[in-house]
């Protein structure tokens, strides 16, 4: 049994070469509970000489742990994975903690977090290489994966257990090492995941958390994106900061997984189910608080039933329950922070400017702590409006009309973003055409919630590179040898 599953403490240190670690300057930083605004750990705030030391952790690490074989990383990513599932409550309350989720929904992402253990420790036996037939008679060839080496990973704060598993049980099936960066918000579940991993009997230095502050950030990535000793970055985050990752990996021409911002279009069309496309519709917009990349940001609906989808919509909107995470009948939690409170304030109050109209919300719902919003509802929305363009990322829904097919597509693929889209529509053709059309790596048809552990995790166009989870999943961290035997004697 693990140490930490009935204690109500965490760990507060960063973790490098299995030591609990201070910052050689002895600074730290507060984690705060976004629901209430107040500290709840203070753990250390690393620079670039602490993850050196991180990174000459993992390069030590990686010299064994890429000769065991896949059946022994198998086996410990599923002592992991039976240590995280025998902790789900204890984790939930992390992720409620940090990151401001009611506790069902923190539940919910425990398990979707510990399948990709779950995954990729059965998927740790199948890296499979390729028999190729020679065009030569005297030669045989033969194409095998390896371990890229360490890699960073760089996580957010929206999805603090998932967004780590989904990367670092990859890597380790793969057989690299790594060095994990967790967003400022949320670096306590990256600490009780190594912890557990240690339990697991995960060897030293394959798994190193090196928390930071926004301060020292900037250097942190910088590092890591430039250090020869790291041959592999992934991140999710903003498409900005991903674009500026990109050019820093540049220096050491790293492999780079991205999966960066999104804008998604959610259309109905006009012979859709409205009930099953408003039901869907609230699981996509409102699940943390509207804190998700693949979160609906335009409703785009069709004209003739326009006023229909709004008023069910608001509907459901207005049995929402705001409050603390940890209170029972809370289904909406607060935003992770003032910055992000403040950017949704700005989208809504450019729309009221414009001339939008708010259907209901608008405002923040100081009455449950300065980082809640209200549910926002907005219609009579015009291309020059911030909510037109950007990406939200709270629980506001903006709803676009169109009349033709042709338009709602135009509309929906007028961004350089291209994550995840979805639409409704019974028409068995249109769902094949549109479909096919929409601009976007992921495609939610007659459904809302399209996250799957089995399924290719990623976007087109600015929304990044690369796939997460399903069998793609391990690519990003593996390189193919060729190999070719000659001078084969024949009979």
């Amino acid at each position: 049994m693990c140490a930490l599953r009935y204690s109500s403490s965490w760990p507060t240190k960063a973790y490098v070469n299995g030591q609990w670690y201070d910052a050689k300057s002895g600074k730290t930083f507060d984690v705060i509970n976004p629901a209430t605004g107040k500290a709840i750990a203070t753990v250390p705030d690393l620079d670039a000489s602490d993850v050196q030391v991180a990174i000459n952790a993992a390069n030590d690490a990686f010299k064994t742990w890429k000769k065991t074989t896949a059946k022994e990383r198998s086996d410990l990513l599923r002592n992991w994975y039976n240590i995280l599932v025998d902790n789900k409550e204890y984790l939930a309350e992390i992720v409620t903690a940090e990151a401001g989720k009611p506790l069902a929904e923190s539940l919910g992402e425990v398990a979707y977090g510990n399948s990709f253990v779950e995954w990729f420790s059965e998927e740790a036996r199948r890296n499979y290489g390729e028999y190729v037939p020679s065009p030569i008679k005297s030669k045989e060839i033969l194409m095998i994966r390896q371990p890229l080496g360490p890699v960073g990973l760089i996580t957010p704060w929206n999805f603090p257990i998932a967004m780590i598993t989904r990367k670092a049980s990859a890597a380790l099936a793969a057989g690299c090492t790594c060095v994990i960066k967790p967003a400022e918000n949320t670096p306590i579940m990256a600490l009780v995941l190594a912890k557990f991993a240690e339990d697991a009997g995960i060897p030293k230095g394959v798994i190193n958390v090196v928390t930071a502050s926004r301060a020292n950030t900037p250097q942190v990535g910088q590092l890591l994106c430039e250090s020869p000793d790291i041959y592999g970055i992934s991140f999710t985050g903003s498409t900005e900061v991903g674009k500026l990752l990109y050019k820093q990996c540049s220096s050491t021409v790293k492999r780079i997984g991205l999966e960066l911002g999104g804008n998604a279009p959610f259309i109905v069309f006009e012979g859709a189910d409205v009930d099953k496309a408003v039901a869907g519709a609230m699981a996509s917009k409102f699940r943390n608080c509207g804190q998700t990349c693949v979160s609906a940001n335009r409703f785009i609906i069709q004209n003739k039933i326009f006023p229909e989808f709004v008023t069910k919509l608001q509907s459901a909107m207005e049995k929402l329950v705001i409050g603390n995470g940890k209170d029972s009948g809370v289904n909406m939690g607060p935003l992770i922070n003032m910055s992000q409170v403040e950017k949704v304030d700005r989208i809504v109050n450019d729309a009221k400017s414009k001339g939008a109209t708010i259907v209901m919300g608008g405002n923040r719902a100081q009455t449950f702590g300065e980082r809640f919003y209200e549910p926002t509802l907005i219609t009579d929305v015009k291309e020059n409006m911030a909510c037109y363009v950007e990406e939200i990322f709270g629980p506001v829904a903006v709803c676009i009309g169109f009349d033709t097919e042709e338009e709602g597509l135009k509309i929906a693929n007028s961004t350089n973003r291209g994550l995840a889209g979805y639409f409704y529509s019974n028409d068995l053709s249109q769902v094949w055409r549109v479909t096919k059309a929409l601009e976007v790596g992921m495609v939610g048809v007659n459904e809302g919630i399209i996250s799957s552990t089995e399924a290719a995790f990623g976007g087109v166009k600015e929304s990044g590179l690369g796939r997460e989870g399903s069998s793609h999943g391990m690519e990003e961290y593996t390189e193919i040898k060729y190999v070719c035997f000659g001078n084969i004697q024949q009979e």
